[in-house]
């Protein structure tokens, strides 16, 4: 007889079924039921951008930018699978294909797979909800703020909302969830929207303040939109002190946007409100900065540079390297010095070997030799120490402009400091040696380019073994030519039928026989 059960409702009256449901699910689903009530954004998010429900602007989320766990070849294996999931499951499987792994996750991974799930933000959501069941719903404050920015990123800004709402509830909201709000909101080209953000932080427990006023412009002039933070900011200076820092953010938006009418403004507004403050460097740098992008850029940044000097407000060394940069870009030595003059004179900052190299550079370009070489002179004194380049540089310009006798000053100092001349300024300067009638340091050179070079040598050395020949110097023409030889340097048979003839004429045919049967044997 049969066996009859009353059926539950909605129950399924096979026996076998029931009887394999894992308790584990049971407890999950339970757990999974009141975590989702403290999930205020989890309606539908699929893994594809789309703008606002409630907003009339088209938005676009930088997608292209979104870092990628593929790109990371050395990820944990766990973390890898993990972001695999989040990747390429749909959002609406997500969180079973998590539960079956069995995988357990601690703060760190949640955070680093929410970090890497930036292009599939609704499975990123999923995965995020799942973990709470592993960490009784108590997630890290900045585990929050990656979902709130993922989110933002993608332009899903009521989602957004709402899972800044539910930090509220858990009191984990900072300046930095809003940070990543105006960021997001202005990457969208949604500037008011950033602005009404900022307006209601208070709400939300965290203080609209200067700092993050410095936030919300810093956000908006990023992208290139400084004239809507400059007029923000005129009207919220009324409510909120300012202080240096807020103006050289402006600053330097106009500095990156070549806004050179602005940033005077900007900077006399600055002036006019806190004054001149010694301390004020990085708004000096950007507004200077901002000055040589101009027309007439330095031209008016000196004029400015002189002013602030009067006030006794210096730039930084940053400032004087992009001067200087931009002196040599235009060949303007007359400006590079007055900038050079102040920076040393004044002693605002010491100069590092970078920057003299780039002076020297000025100088040689423009065929001011003697102040190139009274800088390389001044170098240590100054803090700097020339350094292989900084030397070869001033050779090859000495040399290729026959400058011998500097020239000559520049080598001996370099080999001095246990630097040598780069091979082809070498060669250059072996030929331009015996052109001006100087043998020794044509010889000088020479040895020094086969103590430090080992190939490329037999051109050259035929080079000084003829030249030394055709000004009458023999004797050392035939004992370079036996150090060449001895070296396996290739001597070709002009260059050893000249010397042949040379000593014949002085009789010295021996020496030439003697020199040949070196030849041969090392041949």
């Amino acid at each position: 007889m049969r066996n009859s059960r009353k059926r539950s409702p909605g129950g399924d009256s096979s026996t076998s079924s029931s009887s394999k449901i894992d308790p584990r699910k049971k407890r999950y689903d339970r757990l999974h039921d009141r975590i989702s009530k403290d999930f205020d954004f989890d309606y539908p998010i699929n893994n594809h951008v789309s703008p606002n429900r409630n907003s009339r602007h088209p938005t676009t989320a930088k997608r292209s930018n979104f870092i990628s766990y593929t790109e990371l070849p050395n990820l944990p294996p766990k973390l890898k699978l993990l972001c695999e999931i989040v990747a390429n499951t749909p959002a609406a499987s997500v969180e079973k294909i998590l539960y079956d792994t069995g995988i357990r996750v601690s703060e760190e991974d949640v955070e680093e797979v929410l970090r890497l799930s930036y292009g599939c933000p609704g499975s990123a959501v999923k995965f995020f909800r799942w973990s709470s069941f592993q960490l009784n719903n108590k997630h890290s404050p900045y585990a929050w703020d990656l979902v709130v920015d993922l989110l933002g990123k993608n332009c899903l800004f009521d989602a957004m909302w709402d899972a800044i709402k539910s930090m509220r509830k858990e009191s984990l909201l900072s300046l930095s969830t809003f940070k990543s709000v105006f960021t997001s909101y202005v990457i969208a080209d949604r500037v008011q929207e950033a602005i009404l953000s900022f307006e209601v932080m208070n709400q939300y427990g965290v203080p609209g303040d200067i700092a993050a006023l410095k936030c919300l412009l810093f956000a908006i002039c990023r992208e290139g939109k400084t004239q809507l933070a400059m007029e923000y900011l005129g009207i919220v200076k009324k409510k909120i002190r300012v202080d240096a820092e807020t103006y050289v953010i402006l600053l330097e938006g106009w500095e990156r946007e070549g806004d050179v009418g602005r940033a005077r403004q900007t900077f006399l507004d600055m002036v006019i409100d806190i004054g001149w403050d010694k301390r004020n460097v990085a708004a000096y740098d950007a507004f200077l900065s901002a000055l040589l992008t101009g027309p007439e850029g330095l031209r008016e940044m000196l004029k400015f540079f002189d002013t602030m000097m009067d006030q006794g407000c210096y730039p930084s060394k940053k400032f004087f390297k992009f001067a200087i940069d931009e002196c040599v870009g235009k060949s303007d030595a007359r400006s590079a010095k007055v900038v050079w003059d102040a920076m040393i004179g004044k002693n605002i900052c010491r100069p590092d070997t970078a920057l003299c190299k780039s002076l020297i550079s000025l100088y040689c370009n423009v065929k001011d030799f003697d102040s190139a070489v009274k800088l390389l002179d001044e170098m240590v004194y100054n803090g700097a120490f020339p350094d292989c380049e900084t030397y070869g540089l001033l050779f090859n310009f000495l040399i290729k402009h026959r400058q011998l006798r500097e020239a000559t000053q520049i080598f001996k100092e370099m080999v001095k400091n246990e630097f040598a001349p780069m091979q082809q300024d070498c060669i250059t300067s072996v030929k331009t040696y015996l052109d001006g009638g100087d043998p020794h340091m044509a010889i000088r050179v020479w040895r020094c380019m086969v103590e430090n070079y080992r190939s490329d040598l037999d051109e050259t050395g035929n080079l000084l073994v003829v030249g030394l020949r055709d000004m009458n110097r023999v004797p050392e023409a035939v004992k370079c030519a036996e150090e060449m030889i001895e070296r396996g340097v290739k001597l070709n048979s002009a260059t050893l039928t000249k010397l042949k003839q040379s000593l014949g004429k002085v009789g010295k045919a021996f020496t030439y026989e003697e020199l040949l049967c070196k030849w041969k044997n090392l041949k």
